[in-house]
C-alpha cells in the first residue's frame, strides 16, 4: 500500500537529515521518501518528511519561511562555525554588551547577500562544499540573496547570546553567527540550533523520530501524517465541476473567473473536486488562465478525511 503525506518530525540531535529519511522509508516501507530543507547533523526540530506522492510538493515546502532558535557563543570562531567545528580563533568578548550585540543583530534584518560555509551541502562544479572541506580544499564562495525578518535577542547570558530568526528558505544560522561575530569584532559560533517552525508547520505538533518509527512499525500511520494540500492551505482554493475536474486531471488548462477575493498577485491555487478530493496544483499562465502543474491520483484521499480546501475559498 501506497504511504502518502507529510510527516513533521522533531529530529533528534546526533543525525543527519538524509539518515532521518533512510530510516522512515524503511519502516514505512515506501520507496519515495524525502525531505525538505536539510537540518545540520547537531540542530534538531522541524524537519518535514514528504511521503509518496507528496514528494511532489517538496519544492513548495522547502521555499517556505523558517523559524529558528539558537545559541551564539561570542569569542570563540570554528571551522564549520558551529560547536561541532575545529576552534580556529578566540578572542576576549567580555567588552560586548547586549546593546551592541542587539544593534548587530538588527543590522543583518530585511534582504542581506550571505555567503554559506564551507561545510554545507550547497555544490561548487558538482561537488558538496562539504566534501571539499574535509578534503582540506576551501573554495570562494557566491553569496547568496536571502532575507531575514526578524531577528530577535531572547537571551543574553555572556558570552552566550540566543536569538530567534524569521527568514526565507537557504539562509544559514552559522553563517549569521559567523557575521554577527565579526561584525562586534569578537567572533561567535552557533552552540545549539533548534528550527522551530517551517511554514506551516510547528515544533509544537512535530513528532519524535522514535515515536515515528514504531508507529510505522506497528502500522498506524494515516493518523500520523498529514494531507498533501496542507503545503499549500495559504494559497486559494478552486472546487472543480465535473467538466473541469476532467481536464485538469487529463493535463489541460482551465478558464476560472476571478474573484473579488482572489489574490491575483498569486500564481499558485489548489483544485479540488466536488467531493472534496484534492487534484491538483493549478499555476497561472495569464489573468484568468490556469495550468496543471501537478496532478494527483484520484485515490490520494481515501485515507485522509479533508476539508481544507474550504481554508481557502
Amino acid at each position: 500500500m501506497s504511504v502518502d503525506g507529510i510527516l513533521n518530525v522533531d529530529k533528534p540531535p546526533g543525525i543527519t537529515s538524509f539518515s532521518v529519511v533512510s530510516r522512515l522509508r524503511r519502516a514505512s516501507g515506501e520507496k519515495r521518501v524525502g525531505h525538505a530543507g536539510t537540518l545540520d547533523p547537531d540542530a534538531t526540530g522541524v524537519l518535514l518528511v514528504c511521503f509518496g506522492q507528496s514528494t511532489r510538493m517538496v519544492e513548495f515546502l522547502s521555499g517556505a519561511t523558517k523559524t529558528y532558535r539558537s545559541t551564539f557563543r561570542l569569542g570563540i570562531v570554528t571551522d564549520t562555525y558551529d560547536a561541532a567545528g575545529r576552534i580556529v580563533e578566540h578572542h576576549d568578548s567580555s567588552h560586548i554588551t547586549r546593546e551592541q550585540v542587539k544593534m548587530a543583530l538588527s543590522s543583518f534584518e530585511g534582504p542581506i547577500e550571505q555567503v554559506p560555509p564551507m561545510y554545507s551541502a550547497v555544490k561548487v562544479e558538482g561537488k558538496r562544499l562539504h566534501t571539499l572541506a574535509r578534503e582540506g580544499i576551501e573554495v570562494t564562495r557566491k553569496s547568496r540573496k536571502v532575507n531575514i525578518y526578524r531577528a530577535e535577542v531572547i537571551a543574553w547570558h555572556p558570552p552566550y547570546l540566543t536569538v530567534e530568526v524569521d527568514c526565507s528558505a537557504g539562509t544559514y544560522i552559522r553563517s549569521l553567527a559567523y557575521d554577527i561575530g565579526t561584525l562586534l569584532g569578537c567572533g561567535a559560533h552557533v552552540h545549539d540550533l533548534v528550527r522551530l517552525r517551517s511554514e506551516p508547520f510547528d515544533l509544537g505538533c512535530a513528532v519524535p523520530l522514535l515515536h515515528a518509527l514504531h508507529v510505522f512499525v506497528h502500522g498506524h500511520w494515516r493518523r500520523m501524517l498529514q494531507a498533501i494540500d496542507v503545503a499549500l492551505l495559504e494559497h486559494d482554493a478552486f472546487v472543480l465541476d465535473k467538466q473541469k475536474e476532467t481536464m485538469v486531471t487529463n493535463g489541460r488548462r482551465i478558464h476560472l473567473p476571478l474573484s473579488q477575493h482572489e489574490d491575483t498577485a498569486c500564481n499558485l491555487a489548489r483544485a479540488y473536486s466536488i467531493d472534496g478530493r484534492f487534484l491538483a496544483v493549478l499555476r497561472r499562465e495569464r489573468h484568468d488562465v490556469w495550468h496543471p502543474d501537478k496532478v494527483f491520483a484520484s485515490n490520494l484521499l481515501e485515507n485522509h478525511v479533508v476539508d481544507s480546501f474550504q481554508a481557502g475559498s
